[in-house]
């Protein structure tokens, strides 16, 4: 290399780590910071939206990582588009396409609740580009398992009452049910919306594609009773690819509940 293609050559380096700053500092992010930046994709669990992520996702962005937090369809801001069309493979669609249309690769998947369903079904067709999950408190279903298998008894009368009246989705409990902080319960009831009923006669086909992810995590509120998550829990537990955690005084909403300490143990184990 001449000295003339030497000193271009340092020249652009330059420009380029300088570009790259100035790029970072006007996103508010140091420089180290944009080169170890994740993504991050979180879902909700029934009757929920992306907006129960809110506090979660812009701790991560204050932090210069990437985070999407959709409402699945039927939910939320998409509670409009409610149907007895929905099925599981449904709110499996909405996480595989999210992946594809915004090319996400290598990112942490975190779920609640029953997030866990769409979001191992999911897996099977975008394992590759997930490097880490996080259950939160939430169902981790096996091959051919349904919902109504696992659903609380208030839900399944819930959804049998809906079911009566032909109506596409069920109301779900209040904030209180949830172990929801009081503070919280009454903006958190002003959210919910019914959880499409169609959903939990469809049973998930797995093959493995949720083991075979490098890094796992289930966290339990331990706050909040449910016997299907317990069972995950100590099945995570026993198993040493598995990491776990106890949410520190949190009701089923963890990301609401105790959001700091969700997003930094997110941020840990991913």
């Amino acid at each position: 290399m001449s000295e003339v293609e030497g000193t271009s050559m340092t020249r652009r380096t330059v420009l380029s780590a300088a570009t790259t700053g100035a790029g970072a500092a006007a996103l508010g992010v140091a420089p180290a910071m944009a080169q170890t930046r994740k993504t991050f994709v979180l879902i909700h669990g029934a009757w929920h939206g992306g907006w129960c992520w809110r506090r979660v996702a812009d701790l991560l962005e204050r932090q210069g990582h990437k985070v999407f937090a959709p409402s699945l369809t039927g939910l939320a801001d998409r509670s409009h588009l409610l149907s007895k069309e929905i099925v599981l493979d449904t709110h499996i669609t909405d996480i595989v396409n999210l992946f594809k249309w915004e090319e996400i690769k290598d990112a942490c998947l975190a779920v609640h609740s029953y997030g866990g369903w769409p979001g191992s079904g999911a897996l099977e067709q975008i394992g590759d580009r997930v490097s880490a999950i996080v259950w939160v408190d939430a169902f981790l279903p096996a091959d051919g398992q349904r919902g109504i298998d696992t659903i609380s008894e208030f839900s399944r009368k819930a959804l049998e009452a809906a079911l009566a009246k032909g109506e596409a989705g069920r109301a779900g409990p209040p904030a209180k049910a949830f172990r929801v902080n009081e503070r919280d319960q009454a903006w958190v009831d002003s959210k919910l919306t019914p959880q499409p009923n169609g959903i939990p006669f469809q049973p998930i086909k797995l093959t493995g594609a949720r083991d075979r992810v490098a890094k796992k995590t289930y966290i339990r509120a331990g706050a909040y009773p449910q016997p299907a998550f317990d069972k995950a829990y100590a099945a995570c537990k026993a198993d040493k690819t598995w990491q776990t955690f106890e949410a520190p005084g949190s009701g089923h909403d963890v990301m609401i509940d105790v959001p700091e300490w969700l997003a930094d143990t997110i941020m840990k184990v991913s």
